[in-house]
């Protein structure tokens, strides 16, 4: 595989309840492409600044081993201390981690609404969403990352799993939708909508790392012919 993304740095937001194969196939995918990936998280709380936290993946009732230890991933960097100039692309995994990364411990709010927009990560993902240059990338339930701050969710095409969809909805956003097998309808399985790239669930997993690469690529090409008659 040409390595399109050589140089490149891809952010990958995350918390508990991971799913561990998709932490995988970034680990292997954008390697492919010749991408860093840093695991991003909030490990920060006040004057509590541990230089690492561990984060322990889900366990799918469903899998063939459904009783198995969740597994380990070790993050050191916190949302708080990275420049989103460093990086290409930013993505907020599936599951539930967008839920958890929503929580904020801010006391002195006017009103409810910029309680909400005060969690670390929402405000980065969302500071990261008017930069047309940095990828965003939300897989499954990611979207509801940016839940707070609808404003910048309307108007854009995108999917997502069907337990977030009423929210994503309610944003202003458009869900893309695609013929089915079956002859009806159905959410779209990836959708690229310029610089906000989205996934259904866990198991588009990698061609929504294929959509977020070519959508870094052209970027940057479209960068470096700038100017170029």
């Amino acid at each position: 595989m040409e390595k399109t993304l050589a140089g490149k740095k891809i952010a990958v937001l995350v918390e508990n309840k991971f799913i561990p194969e998709e932490i995988q196939a970034y680990q292997t995918g954008f390697r492919l492409y010749g991408a860093e990936v840093d695991f991003v998280s909030r490990i920060w709380y006040g004057d509590y600044k541990p230089e690492s936290a561990v984060f322990y993946s889900d366990v799918d009732p469903s899998d063939e081993e459904p009783w198995q230890s969740p597994e380990k991933l070790t993050v050191a960097k916190d949302v708080s201390a990275i420049n989103l100039d460093d990086y290409a692309a930013v993505i907020i995994t599936a599951n539930y981690v967008s839920v958890r990364l929503r929580w904020s411990e801010k006391t002195d709010f006017k009103d409810a609404r910029e309680l909400v927009r005060s969690a670390p990560v929402s405000r980065f993902f969302a500071e990261a969403m008017p930069r047309r240059d940095i990828v965003k990338g939300a897989l499954c339930h990611g979207l509801w990352t940016l839940t707070p701050y609808p404003e910048l969710l309307k108007g854009r095409k995108a999917t997502c799993h069907t337990v977030v969809m009423a929210d994503i909805l309610n944003c202003g956003a458009e869900i893309v939708f695609e013929d089915s097998a079956n002859g009806g309808k159905e959410p779209a399985k990836v959708v690229v909508d310029d610089d906000l790239a989205t996934g259904f669930s866990k198991h588009e997993v990698v061609p929504f790392i294929e959509a977020i690469a070519a959508a870094v690529s052209r970027k940057a090409n479209a960068k470096s012919c700038a100017g170029c008659v």
